[in-house]
């Protein structure tokens, strides 16, 4: 059974029940450790960068992801992206492979061999920050703005997979979305690496058109932050009749469309989701349920391109 984040990772300090769980926390923090004696085999023939979080889930890899694949084929460079093969995360790999050029491995270092094979010049991994078998060339980091590092503790503790002064070792973050303490995060980040660069990225909905703004939706996603789906719909003026939230890479069962095309009926909604969880509806249900196409916009999208072909 999948589980949701729990509420208080996302609170502005630890609280009780994390103050428990901060024994559990050391084995990660030794592995953390132990990774960076690790010594990893330099390849100077296809660069590789790896889009990657600190905090768990739900940071908009992906499409940052596809981005930077769009980026360097627009400079005419030969890229692919690379997958781990996690069987539950059919949905990602199905929209990288709609998007990009992908490579699906069950062990990253084996991508390289295979985007030699392809002549690649460029890897981007979705994913893999923690891998200590690969030498990235350049190491992306993604935050949700709205949750930042949510109350800063390890797993299980907080939503974090190493402490925030590991921001030291990364080429740059970029920090999705809005929020009213942006300042002081970057004041945050500025000062455990005062030489990384930092990008605000944001969601624009491409099939806005499509949508009748003062119809009832029933929305549902199985996201990392459901939050953000909902978000942009009421940001774009969608009016929102009924949410469902499942589990991040949620394997939706018969019952559960059932569910969802029942209450949407009794209600007179609209049924939308978003463009992964889409990837998870049976063919003969996708007539009956719309998704939102977005496309991530970065800010100062020049001085990336610069760090690029720096």
């Amino acid at each position: 059974m999948k589980l949701k984040k729990p509420l208080f990772w996302d609170l502005p300090k630890p609280n009780f029940f994390s103050y428990l769980l901060i024994p559990f926390t050391f084995p990660i923090i030794i592995k953390n450790f132990i990774n960076k004696f690790f010594k990893k085999k330099k390849l100077l023939n296809i660069k590789k960068i790896c889009v990657g979080n600190i905090y768990l889930g739900g940071t908009g890899k992906t499409p940052l992801t596809i981005k930077l694949y769009k980026i360097l084929r627009r400079l005419n460079k030969k890229v692919s992206t690379v997958k781990k093969n996690y069987p539950k995360q059919k949905d990602e790999q199905l929209i990288l492979k709609q998007k990009t050029s992908l490579i699906i491995v069950k062990d990253r270092k084996n991508a390289i061999p295979e985007g030699l094979n392809r002549k690649c010049e460029y890897l981007v991994f979705d994913d893999g920050l923690q891998d200590p078998s690969i030498d990235y060339n350049l190491k992306f980091l993604c935050f949700k703005a709205k949750n930042w590092i949510g109350n800063g503790q390890i797993i299980p503790a907080g939503p974090l997979r190493e402490k925030i002064s590991s921001i030291k070792k990364f080429d740059a973050v970029f920090l999705n979305g809005f929020s009213k303490n942006i300042k002081k995060i970057k004041n945050q980040i500025k000062s455990i690496n005062s030489n990384i660069k930092i990008f605000r990225t944001f969601y624009k909905i491409l099939n806005l058109k499509k949508y009748e703004k003062k119809s009832k939706y029933l929305i549902f996603s199985g996201i990392g932050n459901p939050d953000d789906f909902k978000d942009i719909l009421t940001e774009n003026g969608f009016n929102i009749g009924q949410e469902l939230i499942f589990p991040d890479h949620y394997n939706y069962t018969h019952n559960d469309f059932n569910y969802i095309l029942n209450n949407a009926k009794k209600n007179k909604f609209k049924i939308l989701t978003t463009e992964k969880d889409f990837m998870k509806v049976p063919n003969n249900l996708k007539k009956k349920i719309n998704f939102l196409s977005i496309e991530l916009i970065i800010q100062n999208e020049k001085s990336l391109i610069k760090l690029l072909k720096n």
